[in-house]
């Protein structure tokens, strides 16, 4: 790209999520992705802020601009967050152990200044699935080790006062149930979340779990239909409380599970129908209309970081439900980077 064809520099941006074994980036310019990266994640403070740095150059150098011609850098990752000045507490799966870890100052610096953003990995990507689903009220449910809920409510991120908002996963779902690591019993992660689902059907084939349960499932096998049920009926229930104690517009399913799509969609859809079937107050908010699942393939985490880069509201204040604001025209894959640490990728 030429000096005379660089597009204007305030309208890039870069969104990072930082997972336990990758890295997720994307390059945003104006509101379409430009380019995708893959890295594997270095663990600890300085591996983070490593290979957070080493995304955003190589993202810049492949739209021939610098880091320092962007608008920001979104970076959301694992941990308690502080978006105000960017730290993070207590992020054990990237073995930031400490409490109130700078991980945003530290990446501006590294950067040359450039703005950082620090955001909760669910709270980014609950904001980008409402842009890429053109969707201004929703709960991001998402299944994956536990199970939690990122909330947009009239276009805007709630976080709640203590940053716990959407942690729904440790309401009560069976009393006297299993003790969960909060202390509880009968959590509602540990029957609906995508780990719940590992536990209770076995791979026989080293494929994922959750697609050999579902195939099963559909081909009449008692055990998987036993096991599909219990799992359908507490993601319904996390659905149900969503619904009544926000009446969110949509509740979106995301998380490793929903790879599933479609058959995870119809089996929640028809748990919630069987739930709300004696209740005529719960009939009439139509919850099963409001379920939906992230689109395969869409990276929503680093799109809701690179969004967060603009405030907790989302653009385009206004349009329809449906309308997206971020698009793929064009968008070019970078691939997965080798590890220039000398780990193996993930």
């Amino acid at each position: 790209m030429s000096v005379s064809e660089r597009p204007e520099p305030s309208r890039l941006r870069v969104g990072l999520d930082v997972g336990g074994t990758k890295v997720l980036g994307i390059l945003l310019d104006g509101d379409t992705v430009r380019h995708t990266l893959r890295l594997p994640t270095r663990h600890g403070t300085d591996g983070v802020v490593g290979t957070a740095a080493e995304a955003v150059r190589d993202l810049c150098a492949a739209h021939g601009v610098r880091p320092d011609d962007l608008a920001g850098v979104g970076l959301c990752l694992p941990g308690i967050v502080e978006p105000h000045t960017g730290t993070v507490s207590h992020a054990v799966n990237l073995r930031i152990d400490e409490p109130a870890v700078p991980v945003g100052p530290l990446l501006s610096a590294r950067l040359g200044g450039v703005p950082v953003a620090v955001e909760n990995d669910l709270n980014a990507a609950a904001l980008g699935a409402a842009d890429v689903l053109g969707l201004r009220d929703l709960a991001f449910l998402a299944l994956g080790t536990g199970v939690a809920a990122g909330l947009v409510l009239d276009g805007r991120l709630r976080r709640g006062h203590a940053g716990a908002a959407g942690e729904i996963g440790h309401l009560p779902y069976l009393p006297g149930g299993a003790l969960c690591a909060c202390g509880q019993r009968g959590c509602l992660e540990l029957y609906a979340s995508g780990s719940a689902l590992d536990a209770a059907w076995t791979s026989r084939t080293g494929s994922s779990p959750a697609q050999e349960l579902f195939a099963a499932a559909a081909a009449g096998e008692a055990g998987a239909v036993a096991v599909l049920d219990q799992f359908a009926d507490a993601v319904a229930t996390a659905v149900r409380f969503l619904v009544l104690t926000c009446d969110v517009a949509h509740v979106v399913l995301g998380g490793g599970v929903a790879q599933i799509a479609g058959p995870l969609v119809d089996a929640v859809v028809a748990a919630v129908e069987r739930q709300v079937a004696g209740s005529p107050f719960l009939r009439s908010l139509a919850i099963p209309d409001r379920v939906r699942v992230v689109p395969a393939g869409i990276p929503v985490g680093p799109i809701g970081a690179a969004l967060a880069t603009r405030g907790d509201t989302l653009p385009g204040h206004g349009r329809p439900d449906g309308v997206p604001q971020v698009r793929f025209d064009g968008a070019v894959e970078l691939g997965v980077s080798s590890d220039r640490s000398g780990h193996s990728p993930a």
